[in-house]
This record gives structure tokens, C-alpha cells and sequence, in this order.
């Protein structure tokens, strides 16, 4: 298999893990977006650890802590992927399904304009009308509603610029998410520590299920992100582009048919310009190949 085939395996699995992964936050719906974060951070450092040793993965663990600058740049990556955590976790548990599938569709668009803008790849003129066509549709919803959607920019610019700097930063996959969580794991333990100090932690005292369902998060965390950051490292940004509505698709479908958002107007405007560009760039790919 080539590198190029297992980037778009790895990567594609992802994101049908992520399409899928609302199922679980509304099942930890109950608990704290804070607190289902703080555990999502926990959790996720040993099946990291489990991930590099069942995968024989080598430890660069001394080797990026001893580079200042790689460590840095881990260390604002960590934050932004925490961010997107955050607010992902947030709309999910607070009804908000159908702005998170409008980050995502926004996402591939906008990793498009970064490819282009910082990684200087080439734009044809069908994808600069696809992009032209995204603005659009965020705009209209901006003018529509009279406030920025700012669930879905903030998971597209947050989960963009990530991807951006793990493109960049030439460590293992694991090993980059696993100093990243590392990295974060203070704060949430002091966090942890706290809630349950004050009798407000879910943790334990909700049941064992929704307790076993905590750690999980860090399966959900872990897994998917992994597969992302090995992916995305191996296939242009421009491709990843089109891989990445998979997730969004998968979600939109949940959030319309499963939880019954309501899809008005405005939201089937800004949504069909978005969908509109991504069939245009599918489209342009797809004749590319042939």
C-alpha cells in the first residue's frame, strides 16, 4: 500500500468516527461539558501509551521534550485542539448538533484556503468558486441571523489550524497527541480534583455506567485523532479536503433525523452553498484523476 492510499485509510477512518461520535455525547449528556473535557484529557493518556506499545510505535517522548521549538509548537496545538474539544462538547450536550456539522462542512473548505495561503498549493478556479460560494453561505447566515454562527467557525478555525501545525511537525502521531494530552493533564487533574473536593464531580458518585462511560472518552478522544494526525502527514492538504465532509455528513444526518434539530431557511441557505461548493470540488477532483 502506498503512503498516499494509507494517508486517505487512516484519515477517512477518522472522520467516520467522528461522524459517528455525537452518540456519545449525548449520552454523557448529563455531566458537564468542563468536566466531560477534563476526563476526555485523563483518559486519553493511557490509551495513547496503549496505542505506541500495541502498534510498536517508537518513543520520541525525550526527543521532542529536548527541542524547544517542536515542544512549543505541540503546546499550541494542544490548545487547539482542546478548544474544538470544548466547544464540540458543549453544543452537542446543549442541543446545538446541526452547528457542529456546520463547522465541519466549513472545515474542508477553509483547510483548502490554508493549504493554499500558508503551504502556497495550488488553487484552480473551480476551487476558488467553491470556496467564494462557503464565504457566502456563512455570510448569509451571518446576515440571516444577525450574530456570528460561532460554533461552526470556531470548530473550523480551531480544528484547521491544527491540522495545519501537525501537517508541519515532523513527530509520530501518537507519540505528538500523547504530549499534547500530557501537556494538558495538570490542569484537567487539578480541575478533577476540585469538582470532587466540592462533592460536584459526576465521576463515581453518578453510577458506574455513566462513570465507565468518562473513560471511554478517552477511547473516542484518542483513537480518532491518532488515525488523523498519522493520515494527515501523509496526503496534501487539498485531498484531506475532500475527505473530511465525510464526518459532517454523518453528523448532519443525526442531528436532522435522529434528534430532530429544527433545519429552517436560513440554515438550508447557508447550508446549500456550503454543499454547493464541496460538489464542485468533488466534482473538479474527480476529473482531475480521469
Amino acid at each position: 500500500m502506498t503512503e498516499h492510499r494509507r494517508g486517505l485509510l487512516l484519515a477517512g477512518s477518522a472522520y467516520l468516527m467522528w461522524g459517528l461520535v455525537p452518540i456519545y455525547f449525548k449520552a454523557v449528556a448529563s455531566v458537564p461539558a468542563h468536566e466531560i473535557l477534563a476526563h476526555r484529557i485523563v483518559w486519553s493518556i493511557p490509551i495513547a501509551i496503549l496505542l505506541i506499545v500495541a502498534l510498536r510505535q517508537p518513543w520520541q517522548l525525550r526527543e521532542i521534550v529536548s527541542k524547544p521549538r517542536l515542544f512549543g509548537t505541540l503546546i499550541l496545538s494542544a490548545l487547539l485542539v482542546s478548544t474544538n474539544w470544548f466547544i464540540y462538547t458543549w453544543a452537542v450536550t446543549h442541543e446545538r448538533v446541526l452547528d457542529t456539522s456546520l463547522g465541519y462542512f466549513i472545515n474542508p473548505l477553509l483547510t483548502i484556503a490554508l493549504g493554499v495561503l500558508v503551504l502556497r498549493e495550488r488553487l484552480s478556479g473551480v476551487q476558488k468558486l467553491a470556496l467564494l460560494l462557503a464565504a457566502f453561505g456563512v455570510g448569509w447566515l451571518i446576515y440571516a441571523r444577525g450574530t456570528l454562527p460561532w460554533i461552526a467557525l470556531g470548530l473550523a478555525l480551531s480544528f484547521g489550524l491544527y491540522g495545519l501545525i501537525r501537517k508541519r511537525t515532523a513527530v509520530n502521531a501518537i507519540n505528538g497527541f500523547l504530549i499534547e494530552t500530557a501537556v494538558l493533564m495538570p490542569v484537567a487533574l487539578i480541575y478533577l480534583s476540585w469538582l470532587h473536593a466540592g462533592g460536584q464531580g459526576q465521576f463515581v458518585h453518578a453510577g458506574w455506567w455513566l462513570s465507565l462511560l468518562l473513560v471511554f472518552g478517552g477511547v473516542v478522544t484518542a483513537v480518532p485523532l491518532s488515525l488523523f494526525a498519522a493520515g494527515v502527514q501523509r496526503i496534501p492538504l487539498t485531498t484531506l479536503g475532500f475527505l473530511q465532509y465525510l464526518s459532517p455528513s454523518l453528523v448532519f444526518l443525526l442531528a436532522v433525523f435522529v434528534y430532530h434539530e429544527p433545519f429552517d431557511h436560513d440554515r438550508l441557505v447557508s447550508f446549500a452553498c456550503i454543499w454547493t461548493g464541496l460538489a464542485l470540488l468533488t466534482g473538479h477532483n474527480l476529473w482531475q484523476r480521469r
